[in-house]
């Protein structure tokens, strides 16, 4: 998974003749030297003629409890050309359909530079994706990010690279085809530009996609003392039309920043035929999804940041069922979402000890409303919800000559809406021990609440057919999520993790068979809780520039516990293994081509009261990089080719008695065509929208 990244320093002619060793040793010396001062996090590289002097740069580094890793390096032969598919080649983290995890971190948070995007999780992502790898000077790995960062828990920082008026306007365009159950398409648009005190910063995205998946169901319900099999196969078919922007402008220490998503021709289907019939669900956008967020910072000369944003979302979906061609029922679902968000930060260096400490406050007014047709019984709701949230932390940091380097830092905050208000108190911790390169220690703290969404706060319904409905839970809570972890890195390169999560009133929607009628219910629900221990290993090797690969394993123990799953209670636990290795190829060190092969696999694990099947996975690529200065790209990739990254769920106790087989497409084949004009290079971005959205 992991290439050995090499570094080229080089040094100007010199006009005095290098008459004795001596004097090459001391030109050298300089080399290195000046090759420092050159600013490593500018888009253009400095080319330097005569001497080279190559050596492998460290993968892995860390300080105050956080990994700084050359992720450039690292995919440097991959067939990726944007951030959001490199960071699925960071050391340890998995990538489960497009969604990135860490090794003992329950959740993780992408910011860029440093500053909390506040986007929807989906819009990140599609940010990520349309931002160039070329853009990307590392990334930093915080279990524990300290609270100066506004975000509670794991967190990956995608640090860019500046642009400077020596570059000009720099830029790529992409177009890409993927190849699933259907094709989907579309294009990118990134350039980036400075001017004196200006840097402009833009990226545009248009995807045409469409979907497919498929669901096999068998329900073997008691109901009334008898037992009922229940089977159904449920296809789904969707398609839209995304546009995605995100544009920066910074003066100085001034920045606005604009992203947003537009989602047009939005409609699904879903088809479902066996026991009770065939059935037909249509889902409709009657406007298009609009998600927009405008912010601007502020960084002061003494220390201080004051920034804030808005936020603006909105949905307006409807839905028929059909069963064969008799109407059942229909509905509308709005949401409209107004937030905005303020903070200030301040920053004292006090010797040798830094100290932060800062205030944040965050309203939303969520007004969402569903309305059933005259056919169904089913309650409308048209409601307000409003939401406060505000905060203050201190933190501190410091590093010491002897190896050992923290950041420390506790939260308090207070949350409420109409149903519930709360104070939390959320301590952040991380340390670093660091004597030499060949031993780094690490040991992180992590404290984190975990909100709802907002439209299962409104106990809305939705049919999916006759027999199965998705409800929501106005009693839902937020709940707290404990982790830790002792990361041991040899080397600069390999990588031990031994991890605990606790999730205190951790959530779960599973379906359950009603014991008072024929009807299964999705609903999310708050369980006792979630635990997992765990240990992660992670280590790259290969042969020269020839094949390069990284091999992960992590074997975990994950338990849930509910006393009140709707009437039930459980207790579920079982060991889960799971394993990858990435590998890449080239015929030689400068060759334009390279391939890579990927192995994924995980063991039979579970998810709250139901069991989930082994699944695996192989996906193969081919990068072929060409034109002046391979400033053209083309990448060829086949991901799952056998697909089999669709587990089996089995739900067998306490009477309950239920497996779905998801047969999704998983298998896809993807196309790219990359053009970079005056030296532009590739990068990704990311959006989350966990808690947007009228569900299905």
């Amino acid at each position: 998974m992991i290439n050995a990244s090499k570094s080229n320093f080089a040094s100007e002619k010199s006009s005095i003749a290098m008459k004795n060793a001596l004097l090459i040793i001391t030109v050298l010396h300089s080399i290195a030297a000046y090759a420092q001062t050159v600013a490593p996090d500018t888009i253009s590289a400095q080319q330097l003629d005569e001497v080279v002097v190559k050596g492998k740069k460290p993968q892995v580094i860390g300080e105050d409890g956080i990994m700084v890793v050359d992720l450039p390096g690292i995919v440097s032969d991959k067939p990726v050309n944007n951030i959001l598919e490199a960071l699925g080649y960071l050391p340890g983290v998995t990538n489960n359909n497009g969604m990135l995890g860490l090794p003992g971190a329950s959740n993780v948070t992408i910011i860029l530079n440093g500053e909390l995007t506040n986007m929807p999780l989906q819009n990140l992502y599609q940010l990520l994706y349309t931002t160039p790898i070329d853009r990307l000077k590392n990334v930093e790995i915080m279990y524990s990010a300290p609270a100066k960062y506004h975000v509670n828990g794991a967190v990956i920082n995608v640090v860019l690279k500046t642009p400077t008026p020596l570059d000009g306007l720099q830029g790529q365009v992409r177009a890409g085809y993927n190849q699933a159950h259907y094709g989907s398409y579309g294009g990118v648009l990134a350039a980036t530009y400075a001017l004196k005190d200006w840097t402009f910063d833009l990226n545009y995205g248009l995807t045409r996609s469409k979907s497919w998946s498929r669901e096999e169901t068998w329900s073997n319900h008691l109901y009334d003392g008898k037992r009922a099999m229940i089977e159904d196969d449920m296809r789904r078919i969707g398609q839209n039309w995304s546009n995605t922007i995100f544009a920066s402008a910074s003066w100085k220490t001034f920045k606005l920043t604009y992203n947003g998503q537009i989602i047009s021709d939005s409609k699904s289907r879903g088809l479902s035929s066996g026991t009770l019939g065939n059935f037909t669900n249509a889902y409709n956008m009657l406007s298009p999804v609009g998600y927009h967020n405008i912010a601007l910072r502020y960084t002061a000369p003494f220390g201080m940041t004051v920034g804030g944003d808005y936020t603006r979302y909105s949905e307006n979906r409807s839905q028929s069922l059909f069963k064969d061609a008799d109407y059942l029922l229909g509905s509308e679902n709005r949401q409209e979402i107004n937030r905005w968000h303020v903070y200030i930060d301040q920053q004292h260096q006090l010797g040798k000890w830094q100290l932060n400490y800062g205030t944040e406050y965050q309203h939303s007014r969520d007004h969402s409303s569903q309305h059933y047709s005259a056919l169904s019984d089913n309650r409308d709701f048209d409601d307000y919800l409003n939401e406060d949230v505000a905060s203050f932390y201190v933190g501190t940091q410091r590093s010491f000559d002897w190896g050992l380097s923290f950041n420390l830092s506790a939260k308090g905050e207070y949350y409420h809406n109409k149903y519930q208000h709360n104070w939390n108190f959320i301590p952040q911790f991380g340390a670093t021990y660091y004597k030499t390169p060949k031993s780094i220690f690490q040991l992180n703290l992590s404290t984190r609440r975990i909100y709802p969404s907002y439209w299962e706060l409104h106990g809305g319904t939705s049919h999916i057919n006759d027999y199965s409905t998705v409800i929501g839970n106005p009693e839902l809570q937020p709940y707290i999520q404990y982790d830790a972890q002792f990361n041991y890195i040899l080397r600069q390169k390999y990588i031990a993790t031994l991890y605990f999560q606790y999730g205190d009133k951790a959530t779960v929607q599973l379906p359950y068979q009603s014991p008072e009628a024929l009807n299964l219910v999705y609903q999310t629900i708050n369980m006792n809780y979630e635990r997992v221990l765990g240990l992660n290993l992670y280590a790259p090797f290969g042969v020269g520039y020839i094949w390069n690969a990284t091999a992960t394993a992590n074997v975990m123990n994950r338990r849930a516990k509910a006393n009140h799953f709707h009437d039930i209670s459980f207790d579920n636990s079982k060991w889960v293994f799971y394993g990858s290795l990435s590998n890449s190829f080239k015929f030689s060190q400068n060759c334009p081509v390279s391939l890579y092969v990927d192995f994924s696999y995980i063991s039979p694990s579970l998810q709250g009261i139901a069991d989930l099947s082994s699944i695996w996975k192989v996906d193969a690529g081919i990068k072929w990089q060409f034109g002046t200065n391979r400033n053209c790209e083309f990448d060829l990739k086949a991901d799952d080719i056998f697909n089999k990254w669709s587990p089996t769920m089995t739900i067998n106790h306490a009477g309950q008695d239920y497996q779905m087989k998801v047969r999704d497409m998983s298998r896809n084949l993807k196309l790219t065509f990359i053009w970079r004009f005056n030296g532009f290079k590739p990068k990704d971005v990311e959006i989350d929208t966990s808690r947007f959205g009228t569900g299905k």
